[in-house]
């Protein structure tokens, strides 16, 4: 797969990163676009219109509790920014194809069922963390109980399959169940640890990739390869989700130590409570070596999070991992730049800014 190129390329950079000065990542701070301003948010809006309302519509269901479940996370308060990469990414494949300014309604199920994915593993993410609140409220798995969470991630995971089945494309269905089985295979990443700290570096990035970036390079590449028929365009959309889709989470994982617990919508220092070591634990780690027995443990022992956390914040690994997404921005941007100019393509630069400077 692609993805194991760029794996080996951070198992031989992985100490230029570390030596990187952070001066070196404050002059790379500014990233914002000198041309026309073009916000993703407005310009999606007009095909993300009743986004939630139509999920609910796949999600049919007699049993009153069970769509009350499923209902939960689907309440139009989220800012739905997988639907919106995918509808512009459509956009912007269509105009590059013939310069057709909509968005076919094939596309914009891949961006229903992108959606609906996504809530589906955060519902039986939080089982398997037995996580407390999400997105600022309680999670299904603290209201209704542990089996009836699972049964309801299983229904929406369900319920997408045969929204993806009625596209009745046998390419997009390949393309779409590759996210579910990455899911699952970087969800089982996450459960296990290096001892070695380059292939310790290398297992994470691959997590990442599997677990948050697959869903948006995949779902880029299936409105693509329904706008246009040129596989020079299905890798451009491909590589740009993947590349946005890390940066994320990267962010994701600095805000885990940088943010307010009520701010970020769920507990600080989450990763390390659940023994996980992400970017800036492992940036850290090259300046404190005494934390590679707590990463082994899994942060186990009395006192571990809170140290760990504070050899973090007097490290460099915030900066770190902040300036490696913005690696993996800058390089999202050069490839959607390879598409004809459209308000869209702007609108999806801008996108990986707005990603570096997102705080929750």
């Amino acid at each position: 797969m692609r993805h194991e190129g760029l794996l080996e390329r951070f198992r031989v950079s992985f100490s230029v990163f570390h030596h990187t000065s952070s001066s070196h990542w404050c002059s790379c701070s500014k990233t914002i676009s000198d041309e026309k301003y073009q916000d993703p948010f407005q310009l999606g809006k007009k095909d993300l219109k009743n986004l939630y309302e139509d999920i609910k519509k796949e999600l049919l269901v007699s049993a009153a509790e069970l769509k009350e479940m499923c209902d939960y996370y689907f309440d139009g308060k989220g800012k739905a920014f997988r639907p919106m990469i995918v509808v512009l990414m459509a956009r912007a494949c269509n105009i590059h194809h013939n310069n057709s300014k909509e968005v076919q309604a094939s596309q914009r199920s891949v961006a229903i069922i992108a959606e609906m994915i996504h809530t589906a593993s955060l519902v039986h993410d939080d089982v398997i963390d037995d996580a407390n609140s999400r997105r600022g409220k309680r999670t299904l798995n603290r209201i209704w109980g542990e089996r009836k969470a699972v049964l309801a991630g299983d229904f929406i995971l369900s319920a997408a399959s045969v929204a993806l089945a009625r596209i009745g494309n046998t390419t997009i269905i390949s393309v779409l169940t590759q996210v579910i089985e990455d899911l699952v295979r970087g969800e089982f990443l996450q459960l296990g640890s290096k001892e070695n700290e380059n292939e310790r570096f290398a297992h994470y990035l691959e997590k990442t990739f599997k677990k948050t970036a697959s869903l948006i390079a995949n779902s880029c590449k299936a409105v693509s390869i329904l706008g246009c028929p040129d596989p020079k365009v299905h890798e451009i959309a491909y590589q740009y989700g993947k590349n946005v889709g890390i940066a994320f989470q990267l962010i994701d994982d600095v805000l885990d130590f940088t943010s307010c617990a009520d701010h970020l919508g769920k507990p600080t220092a989450a990763d390390l409570k659940l023994g996980l070591a992400t970017g800036p634990v492992l940036f850290a780690c090259r300046q404190f070596p005494e934390m590679n027995a707590m990463i082994m443990r899994r942060f186990s022992k009395p006192g571990d999070v809170e140290r760990a956390r504070k050899y973090v914040l007097q490290s460099d690994g915030v900066q770190q991992t902040t300036y490696l997404a913005q690696r993996y921005c800058h390089a999202a941007t050069r490839e959607i730049r390879k598409l004809r100019p459209s308000p869209e393509r702007e609108a999806l630069v801008h996108l990986t800014e707005m990603v570096l400077m997102r705080d929750k």
